[in-house]
This record gives C-alpha cells, sequence and structure tokens, in this order.
C-alpha cells in the first residue's frame, strides 16, 4: 500500500525578509505600505541584538552605574546620602524594563501591519528565491536578509571547561559578581568593565595586545585606560596566551604577561572578543550567496548579494556592526527599491560612540588614516579641563580632537572624548556629510554654556599635522 507524502503549499509573497533586528521592520513597513505582500521571520526574540542584548539593556545599565557614580561623588557636589547600596535584582528590573518595551513594540507593530505575514522559526534556503520555515515553504522575487550576529567563542585552552558569560548572558545576571574578569580590551569590555565596577564588582580587564580599544588613535587609548584605571579597574596587556580553568575561587584566567602576574582569578569571566555573523545555519549554499572567510555576506554598493534578488543588511553583512549602521542599510535598500534614488553603501562615512563614562564619539578618519592617505592637513586638540561646561558638572577627563584637510578645508575625522562626545559629534558628523568646510562652524554662534559652543574656538587653533 502506497502512502502518499503531503508536499507543503508554496506561499507566494512580494518580499521575505529574514530577521527583526534594526533594518527589517521598517523594511517590512515599506512593503506593505506600498501595498505589497511581506512575510517577515523571527527565530528567537524580536528586534535583534539592539532591543534584547545590545543597545538598549547596556545603556540603560550604564545609566544606573552613572547614576551610581555620582551620588558616590556627592560629596565633591555638595551634598551626603548617608549609607548607599546596590540592588543589583533592582538593575536588572529596569534594564528588563527597558529592553522589554522595546521587544513588545516591534513584535506589536509587525503584527498589526496590514500585508504583513510574521512568522517565528529558524528560516533556511532551498533555493535562491524559496524559503523553508518550520513546516511552511515561502517564496518571492526579493528576499532580505538580516540575521544580525552574535558574541564569538575564542579557540582558548580551557573555554569549554568553565562557565563563562557574553554580552547576551550578561544581561541574565541579577547578583554582583564579587570579581569580573574580561577577556577583551575593546567596546564592548570596556563598557561592562565601568559599569560593574561602578555598581561595586572588582574589575579586571585582560587583553592580548598591547593596548585598548586598537583601532584608536593612541592618545585615545591611553586616556580611556586613565579614565579606568581611576576607578580602580586592572589592566592587563600584552596577555599573549590566554588559557581559563575552573578555580576554587571561581576562574582562573591564565596569561603570559611580562610586567604582570601569570594568572588572575576572578568569580565570573566576560568573553568580549569579537562577534561572528548569524550565517552558517541558513542554508546559503543552496542559495548560491557568496561569503567571506569569516561568514560575513559579500554585498554590492546597494547590499545586494552575488545573487540577484538578494540583499544582506545589518551586521550579517560585514559593513558596520551599530544599530545607526543597519538602519542606514534599509534607508540604502528602501530608498533605491522605492524612491528610484542611487544612495550607496560607498557615501557612509565612519561614525560611532563608545559608551563608557565620559562618552567618546567618534567619525571620519583616525589619525592614523589621515598619516596613511598622505594628504597634508591641520589638526588641534583640546583638553577638556579648559571647557567650562565639563568644569560646571565636574567631569573633566577627556579631550577633543579634529583633522581638516590643508587644501579643501573639510573635515577629515574628529574624536570627542568627554562629556557629551556621543552628541557634539553629530556636528562635525553633519558638516562633512554636507562637504563644507570647517570655517562653517568655526564662524557660528553656539550657545552657552555647552561642550559645542568650544568647537568654533578651537578650530581657530589648527595647526600643522604631524
Amino acid at each position: 500500500m502506497n502512502t502518499a507524502i503531503a508536499v507543503p503549499e508554496t506561499k507566494h509573497f512580494d518580499a521575505i525578509i529574514i530577521g527583526t533586528g534594526q533594518a527589517g521592520p521598517p523594511l517590512a513597513a515599506r512593503f506593505a505600505a506600498a501595498g505589497k505582500t511581506v512575510a517577515i521571520i523571527e527565530r528567537h526574540k524580536f528586534g535583534g541584538t539592539c532591543v534584547n542584548t545590545g543597545c538598549i539593556p547596556t545603556k540603560t545599565l550604564v545609566a544606573s552605574a552613572y547614576a551610581i557614580h555620582i551620588a558616590s561623588r556627592g560629596t565633591e557636589y555638595g551634598f551626603s546620602i548617608g549609607d548607599m547600596r546596590v540592588d543589583m535584582k533592582r538593575v536588572k528590573a529596569r534594564k528588563d524594563a527597558a529592553s522589554a518595551r522595546s521587544n513588545k513594540g516591534v513584535e506589536e507593530w509587525l503584527r498589526g501591519m496590514a500585508n504583513c505575514t510574521v512568522i517565528q522559526g529558524h528560516a533556511r534556503f532551498r533555493s535562491p528565491n524559496t524559503v523553508v520555515v518550520n513546516d511552511e515553504v515561502l517564496q518571492a522575487e526579493k528576499i532580505y536578509i538580516n540575521v544580525g550576529g552574535r558574541a564569538s567563542v575564542p579557540d582558548m585552552p580551557g573555554v569549554h571547561d568553565v562557565p563563562f558569560l557574553n554580552n547576551s548572558s550578561m544581561m541574565d545576571i541579577d547578583s554582583l559578581p564579587g570579581h569580573l574578569v574580561i577577556v577583551g580590551g575593546s567596546y564592548v569590555g570596556l563598557e561592562f568593565a565601568q559599569i560593574y565596577r561602578r555598581l561595586g564588582s572588582e574589575v579586571t580587564i585582560v587583553e592580548m595586545g598591547p593596548r585598548l580599544i586598537g583601532r584608536e588613535d593612541e592618545d585615545i587609548s591611553q586616556a580611556v585606560r586613565e579614565i579606568l584605571e581611576a576607578e580602580d579597574i586592572q589592566i592587563r596587556l600584552n596577555a599573549k596566551c590566554i588559557s581559563l580553568a575552573k578555580h576554587v575561587g571561581g576562574v582562573a584566567v591564565g596569561m603570559d604577561c611580562s610586567d604582570d602576574p601569570k594568572e588572575v582569578t576572578g568569580t565570573h569571566v566576560l568573553l568580549a572578543v569579537g562577534r561572528v555573523p548569524n550565517t552558517s545555519d541558513l542554508g546559503l549554499e543552496k542559495a548560491g550567496v557568496a561569503t567571506d572567510n569569516r561568514g560575513y555576506i559579500a554585498v554590492d554598493d546597494q547590499l545586494q548579494t552575488n545573487v540577484p534578488g538578494i540583499w544582506a543588511l545589518g551586521d550579517c553583512n560585514g559593513h558596520g556592526a551599530f544599530t545607526h549602521t543597519s538602519y542606514n542599510d534599509y534607508e540604502i535598500v528602501a530608498d533605491n527599491l522605492f524612491n528610484a534614488d542611487h544612495r550607496r553603501l560607498s557615501d557612509r562615512i565612519q561614525a560611532y560612540a563608545l559608551y563608557i563614562d565620559p562618552p567618546l564619539g567618534r567619525c571620519g578618519m583616525t589619525d592614523a588614516q589621515v598619516r596613511k592617505s598622505g594628504r597634508r592637513a591641520l589638526a588641534v586638540k583640546y583638553p577638556m579641563s579648559k571647557v567650562s561646561r565639563a568644569y560646571e558638572k565636574g567631569e573633566m577627563q577627556g579631550f577633543m580632537k579634529i583633522c581638516v584637510d590643508a587644501e579643501t578645508k573639510q573635515i577629515l575625522g574628529a574624536a570627542i572624548l568627554g562629556v557629551g562626545g556621543d552628541e557634539v559629534i553629530h556636528v562635525l558628523l553633519d558638516i562633512i556629510y554636507a562637504k563644507a568646510p570647517y570655517t562653517v562652524i568655526q564662524r557660528a554662534m553656539h550657545i552657552h554654556p555647552t561642550v559645542s559652543e568650544y568647537l568654533p574656538t578651537i578650530l581657530g587653533k589648527l595647526e600643522p599635522f604631524v
């Protein structure tokens, strides 16, 4: 007796979007508003990294840590609050509420969207225009991959023999680590280091390189190190051979540091050594989509892959691991598709922030990149200690520096490490996009007392860049 095998019906859409990170939902909304049918697929939490384990929850923790830090400095500001205790369960609850608000908002927005079908499950390609989710077969002429990334697990001795944390599992912590050892001295690691030191943990950063945040200029790396060490965060550099092992007190992190002890023992260890794209289990080979040797999907200047009809947006394409770059990917794709625009990925100017306190705002070229370009440039560096607003707030750490092209007078790059740096940097970023000379800012009248009011002043102090 022959038994017929049921073949699932293929469902057709104008577009399929895989992932609900920052690029996915607004793109779905654009298709839906245009009267097109769109299916959007999410295998885990709505909103992606930013909403659930990235920007929103971590910056909520940064805010709690900042409030606690200012309270601990009360005598400097003329007040005293007596005994101060940190309730980590309440700190976590506040963070969870902020994250849940955004997570719920994204899901409700999508589920209430006309012409949009929301499917929860793991999507895999069957062909260039066909995706399978659960037992459903979906087909569309346009498919957008927006699957994000995750924390990488380094191949180091003992890594699978001990419990370790990453940026995602840190979100579940509701008690204060006695001694948090952070492997990795870049952006994620430094933010968590300051957060938990201010909350009351002992913190040690272990970094393989010769300095923190190695992609930044040396003066920024050094200034950030001084800021963290001033808060009693221990920093171990040049840790060439890192290993993990169980210890009676928690976890022992082995190092090969010429000037420091060979081992540091902590109650908890956080691995913050980079990220990898979530592309290995999508069946990309069945669609013929090309990736690089790290798994990032190769795209052209309009975010299209090598396969016609398939695009890759957000962290998984390797062109920026930030919420704002992901959202900008959406804007490029949507404007080209719906507005017959000609927006290009290569028009984007590098910009980001490091959310320690005080924050670092960065845009354009670093000093090292300007030197490598060989162009004639002018530069200025100005300490935040001379900025009235910083002095009034009692937050005088850091500096501002700007580099401009000596011939065109256009701003090449800038870094603002100091109070308000993550906001002030946009004044310079917008001038770069406008391709306007720096004299536009130099001749502007800014409001007093602010940090931004010093930009015209310091631009009058430009000297030959060396």
